[in-house]
């Protein structure tokens, strides 16, 4: 990328009373603003600047376009390293994922205020960026998914720790089947905190200007809510219905299942015919059980693991992904072949060994090796 095209673009505006707004944009339209390594290095010393001057009151991050906030990570450089390494660990896995996880990490634990603004598609890695920030905004476009169960991955980026702080039984639902949620779904869930019109950006954004910050980041977090909330109030009847809320009671049930195939038939049972359940369901039957697998575990792993500790475990997951194949064989049926024919190496989920899956849940690194030790330290 030439400097005419930075990708991430950074601004810092002024506000009335001194303080400054770091703004940083997602630059790469084209690809739906998806998540490469470059942009991953360009916002981690960035946001930790930021973090760090005095002088910036709060973050903005936003996507370019109305298309997309971030459409997940760019897969399509992690598919030609795991081709280049087959059956061994490509280190370029292993370093785009400690470097996305460390960013993530960073926005969770920033305490300055952070507005993502979520307009249209945020998935995955995208999902990654949002789901730490302390002030998370969907509009009427916004299209929020964990999909990775398609491509023989699972749901990373912290979804160990945000997965499990859903109502019941919806952050199993979710990972397991990748079904796309609306806005009022991620406010339901807890991935967003305000609904406001995509074409009020712009007025926000001014509005944030007249706030008078200052340097009591409590009350920093308190006045943008408010900025925030006199938005919301004009664009509350544009919220979309919830697709999740008329299947709520059934997928509560999901939660008091203990083992996989009866998580899974369970779902396949569930009443309705709206098109949206019927999604989530074909989703599920074309995922690869092995994620399948992965998912119900580190969902059970994560209910008693801090948020570092959640990482960590991720970054383990990843990189073994990385060498056991599913992941390269999904990427290649979805976006390089687009056959939509994976060769999954199981049929089912009653066909995977338990001891593969204990494969992917053992660290490649001791604890004083491992790439994200000093998270939270």
């Amino acid at each position: 990328m030439s400097n005419e095209h930075p990708v991430v673009q950074y601004q810092e505006l002024t506000t009335e009373h001194g303080k400054r707004i770091g703004l940083a944009t997602l630059n790469s339209e084209k690809s739906l603003n998806a998540l490469s390594l470059p942009m991953i290095e360009s916002l981690l010393p960035q946001m930790q600047q930021w973090k760090d001057d005095a002088g910036i009151a709060m973050v903005v991050l936003q996507g370019s376009g109305d298309k997309a906030f971030c459409a997940g990570g760019d897969i399509r450089d992690l598919y030609q390293a795991m081709k280049d390494h087959p059956d061994s660990y490509a280190p370029y896995v292993e370093e785009f994922f400690t470097k996305e996880y460390s960013l993530d990490y960073l926005i969770h634990t920033f305490e300055k205020p952070v507005l993502v603004w979520g307009n249209g598609i945020v998935m995955g890695g995208g999902l990654g960026l949002m789901a730490g920030a302390s002030h998370r905004v969907v509009t009427a476009s916004s299209r929020i998914a964990m999909p990775e169960l398609a491509i023989g991955l699972y749901p990373d980026v912290g979804a160990s720790w945000f997965l499990n702080r859903m109502p019941t039984g919806c952050g199993l639902f979710l990972g397991l089947t990748g079904a796309s949620i609306n806005a009022a779904d991620a406010r339901l869930v807890g991935l967003a905190d305000h609904f406001i019109l995509h074409d009020k950006k712009a007025a926000v954004l001014d509005k944030l200007l007249t706030v008078k910050w200052g340097d009591t980041v409590a009350l920093n977090h308190q006045k943008l809510a408010d900025a925030l909330r006199d938005f919301e109030e004009h664009s509350r009847t544009q919220l979309p219905l919830s697709q999740i809320r008329p299947h709520q009671a059934e997928i509560a049930k999901l939660a008091e299942l203990d083992n996989l195939p009866a998580v899974i038939a369970a779902i396949d049972a569930m009443p309705g015919d709206d098109s949206w359940l019927q999604k989530a369901k074909e989703a599920l039957s074309y995922g690869s059980p092995i994620t399948a697998h992965i998912v119900f575990r580190q969902l059970q792993l994560g209910q008693s693991m801090i948020l570092a500790d959640s990482f960590r475990l991720e970054l383990g997951i990843s990189v073994q992904c990385g060498r056991m194949g599913e992941f390269a064989e999904g990427v290649r049926a979805l976006l390089i072949d687009k056959d939509r024919q994976p060769n999954w190496q199981y049929p089912n989920v009653e066909s995977v060994p338990k001891e593969l899956i204990d494969t992917f849940f053992t660290s490649p690194w001791t604890a004083s090796q491992h790439p994200l030790r000093m998270l939270g330290l």
